[in-house]
């Protein structure tokens, strides 16, 4: 076949016109790959824009804590005394107003209100009110600083927690995690900038599904994508060396193919042939850091026993929290992990003890955990969800399979660590619960206030994409959370 035929059927639109732009691709390229005689370092600064930080960071890290399907943040963290003397009642017209409902209340005939179902106290130096089904974390009430009135637009599962972990509630955009990763890069060659896993608790079970796009890197370059840990002996697929190959062989194999993808770089210019090399080292290099990371046989026994009965059992929440100390210690820049579990719609006087226990005592010994080994200093640690649930019950009243619906007008999430106050409430809602009446956060003002902590100015942190520069926090109004700022 004439090469330059072939050469020709093989470019794309996108390759024609990457050709057509000077070279600029072919230079990338080498720059990109100038690294370690060629092939890619971490990959993740490599492809990070210039000038970032924009403004010295508080948090060098963060921790995720994904509570998904929304935790009743009537009955854990937002207490009113109200509910107590309106419990049984029609919730007033004059609060639920015209409230958009899902399906699954929207045709109910009544909306009494239920307080919330169990007892709390009043916990640290600011007397503020956790439930007692957390009896942990009230613990560790002067390190939080918890936000009352979150809200978000969207009503069900999948958009609203893609909206929450993407900053959209349409499939295909950059997780923040992989925001984080483009903007910040690595601090371990050795391991992934951005490292996901995923639970199942003991309320509803199964959850709703968590997809893998939650971490994924969207338009960004796919090396930016996280990369999920699996429960037990291989907590990463095809990391292993095939049968008979041993590791000068496997690093003589990657040499020759980096080679090969170099010269195809060259040719096409294609970014994606860069994130291919960088996929491979990082390959490379984590057959050895990751046995090391999953071998918690050096952890002392206070420290396992801290966490709970379950710190053993692979791929629970407990053992996830212990992992995920051990990622950030090791320098990765972002670990998010993802709990299944809390839809009680049905049956919540059963199924929420069960799920608050799944997490309670392992969020806070790994908040105690970062703070003894100086972590929580330059850690931003976010507890959080995707909408909250509603004041009044799904079903009938005092029954046993009563529950509470999604509730998107407002919700509680908590932070502690680098660049927040500690021991502090921001926010308030009415007496029900309900609406809120002080210091509205959106999710694009969370998302703007976590950039914020790592230095970075959301506005000015963009990516072309569509013609557009795209931001995390999107093109509506999004504000830094100063209130909250240490």
């Amino acid at each position: 076949m004439n090469p330059t035929l072939a050469f020709a059927q093989s470019l794309t639109r996108r390759t024609f016109l990457g050709h057509a732009a000077s070279g600029i691709g072919r230079a990338a390229a080498g720059v990109l790959l100038a690294a370690h005689g060629g092939r890619l370092a971490s990959g993740a600064s490599a492809a990070a824009p210039p000038a970032l930080p924009h403004f010295r960071p508080r948090a060098k890290r963060v921790l995720c804590l994904f509570q998904s399907e929304g935790f009743s943040h009537v009955d854990l963290f937002d207490y009113k005394p109200a509910l107590v003397k309106f419990n049984g009642q029609e919730i007033p017209p004059s609060v639920k107003g015209n409230q958009r409902l899902t399906g699954m209340t929207s045709g109910q005939s009544a909306y009494p209100v239920v307080a919330p179902l169990w007892p709390g106290r009043l916990c640290g130096q600011q007397q503020t009110w956790i439930s007692d089904r957390l009896p942990h974390i009230q613990t560790i009430a002067d390190e939080l600083c918890i936000v009352k009135s979150m809200h978000t637009e969207a009503i069900n599962h999948d958009p609203a927690i893609t909206y929450m972990n993407t900053g959209n509630q349409q499939p295909g955009y950059a997780s923040m995690g992989a925001w984080v990763s483009y903007g910040l890069g690595s601090e371990n060659e050795n391991l992934p900038t951005f490292i996901a896993m995923v639970s199942q608790g003991s309320g509803k079970n199964p959850g709703q599904p968590i997809f893998s796009r939650l971490w994924g890197s969207g338009f960004l370059p796919s090396s930016h994508q996280g990369v999920g840990l699996r429960p037990g002996a291989n907590p990463v697929l095809y990391l292993q060396d095939p049968p008979g190959t041993d590791r000068l062989q496997r690093r003589a194999l990657l040499d020759d193919l980096s080679r090969l993808n170099h010269l195809r770089a060259q040719e096409l210019g294609d970014p994606e042939t860069l994130a291919r090399i960088n996929a491979y080292e990082m390959a490379f290099r984590m057959q050895t850091s990751v046995p090391e990371l999953t071998d918690v046989s050096g952890e002392s026994p206070a420290t396992l026993a801290s966490y709970g009965p379950e710190v053993a059992k692979p791929g629970s929440y407990a053992a996830n929290c212990l992992l995920a100390r051990r990622l950030l210690e090791r320098g990765v820049r972002f670990v998010q992990l993802f709990h299944r579990g809390w839809d009680q719609h049905i049956a919540i006087e059963r199924q929420l003890p069960n799920q608050c226990r799944d997490v309670d005592q392992p969020t806070a010994a790994l908040v105690k955990d970062l703070k003894q080994r100086g972590l929580l200093e330059d850690t931003l640690v976010v507890f959080l969800t995707e909408f909250g649930r509603t004041v009044f019950s799904q079903g009938t009243l005092d029954s046993p399979a009563m529950g509470r619906d999604h509730h998107g007008r407002c919700f509680t999430v908590w932070l502690a660590g680098a660049g927040v106050k500690a021991g502090v409430e921001y926010g308030r809602t009415d007496d029900f619960c309900y609406n809120i009446v002080e210091n509205p956060v959106h999710l694009r003002d969370l998302h703007a206030t976590i950039l914020h902590c790592l230095g970075i100015d959301h506005a000015r942190f963009t990516y072309p994409y569509r013609g557009l520069d795209v931001r995390l926090t999107g093109v509506e109004e999004a504000q830094v959370v100063s209130g909250i700022l240490a």
